[in-house]
């Protein structure tokens, strides 16, 4: 619930009464005394979702742009027709939700000054890049609870959609800056990190599980984007707290710009770029996601001249958004299909050399080895190392002819096969 409180302008307080009767609201007004245009003070407590209607009835009977509105939060209001207004206007509207002036606030109030921002953003990326090269889950996690990129993603949104250029401008800077930021401190602290020799020399850094799985990104990471925006927006509109929800869009964040340095830190511009895909996808789906399911709920500028103009600008920026995600998407397809065709062939594999094994009598299957060739996308299999057991003194000659065969025909290409034997004997 909510205390609506305005200022009445001279010559408008009669109208502005009869608009609170004519809404069945409850409220009180006191004169205003400091000698400004203005002649009352009206109180109004208001349930949540009734906010927007009455200040739409209320600027029809005469309250302007120019009047001092304020929205605070109640916290309890006793009231028998408080509690019947309650009923109306839940039964009126679809769901809960704050007005567009609460939002603007909210989403103006979301952006940090530069210099905590400059500050958080620096500490999360350190601390998400110490965490991907150490793979620790609990430290990446700490550093999206401290990383303060909601904000800036909500406002540009908000600001698009509401025609607010001003919100839009500092909301769309601060996410570009803050990205940019993050993949060059990243970069410098592994830089440090390596030739500081704060890590084990050698460390082959496509090997460490926490970075090769933002390497090759596939249609799921963009599930986890949208959904991101959608619980960020969702959770703004409707006035709960957004704390973790900002940690969940960290998630898509943070740990892809960090991939990114510590790709440029060693040198290897394949992790650099895989990570950079998944940054820009995340970052454009978490916008488009909050600019549709605004719109969606039904979020329009003020004045209804500025509808029009909102609409194309959302428009154009929602069909910009759509397209880059398309053309980044290729990646994600490549990296879909590679990844299905994979593992297809590694089960292939698996199977054949099972099925070949078991016509051999006395042989165990113990291990399997596929080597790929060189490269991110796209890896045929090489090398295939196939280590079994068999009886003391027996003799299995050409069972590495029979799996070779098999296994190239199985591949669609020429794969070395090697079998190794290891002597079993059971008693």
């Amino acid at each position: 619930m909510r205390l609506l409180q305005v200022t009445i302008p001279a010559g408008k307080r009669e109208t502005i009464e009869r608009a609170f009767e004519d809404e069945g609201v409850d409220y009180v007004m006191t004169d205003e005394t400091s000698g400004r245009e203005y002649t009352a003070v009206a109180y109004v407590p208001l349930p949540t979702e009734a906010v927007e209607p009455v200040l739409e009835r209320l600027r029809e009977a005469g309250l302007d742009d120019q009047a001092y509105t304020v929205i605070v939060e109640a916290n309890t209001v006793i009231s028998r027709h408080f509690e019947q207004l309650e009923e109306r206007y839940a039964e009126e509207q679809d769901e809960e939700r704050i007005a567009r002036e609460e939002l603007t606030s909210k989403a103006s109030d979301f952006l940090p000054s530069w210099s905590n921002y400059v500050i958080f953003t620096l500490v999360s990326a350190v601390i998400a890049t110490a965490g991907l090269l150490l793979d620790s889950p609990a430290v990446i996690v700490g550093s999206m609870v401290i990383a303060p990129l909601i904000g800036p993603a909500m406002a540009a949104s908000v600001g698009t959609v509401l025609d607010e250029e001003d919100l839009f401008r500092r909301g769309f800077v601060l996410q570009v800056s803050g990205l940019l930021l993050s993949i060059v401190s990243a970069g410098l602290f592994a830089w440090l990190a390596r030739t500081g020799l704060l890590i084990p020399p050698g460390l082959e850094i496509t090997e460490v599980p926490s970075i090769r799985e933002r390497l090759l990104p596939d249609f799921l990471s963009l599930a986890v984007a949208i959904g991101s925006g959608v619980a960020g927006v969702v959770s703004l509109i409707s006035g709960v707290s957004t704390a973790l929800v900002g940690v969940m869009i960290a998630v898509a964040l943070m740990p892809p710009a960090a991939t990114v340095g510590i790709g440029i830190a060693w040198g290897q511009p394949w992790v650099s770029l895989g990570a950079g895909v998944l940054l820009l996808v995340n970052v454009l789906s978490i916008n488009l996601a909050a600019i549709v399911v605004l719109w969606y709920r039904g979020y329009r500028p003020d004045n209804w001249f500025e509808v029009s103009k909102a609409r194309k600008m959302a428009r154009r920026r929602a069909g910009l958004l759509v397209f880059s995600i398309l053309l980044l998407s290729v990646f994600l397809a490549g990296v879909t299909f590679d990844s299905y065709q994979r593992t297809t062939t590694e089960d292939d594999i698996r199977e054949t050399v099972g099925d070949t094994i078991a016509d051999r009598p006395g042989v165990t299957f113990e291990s399997m080895t596929i080597e790929r060739t060189d490269g991110v996308l796209f890896r045929q299999p090489e090398r295939v190392v196939v280590t079994v057991g068999v009886p003391p003194d027996s003799d299995h000659s050409g069972l590495a002819r029979t799996l070779d065969r098999r296994l190239d025909e199985v591949a669609g290409t020429d794969v070395e096969t090697q079998v190794r034997y290891v002597d079993t004997e059971s008693a």
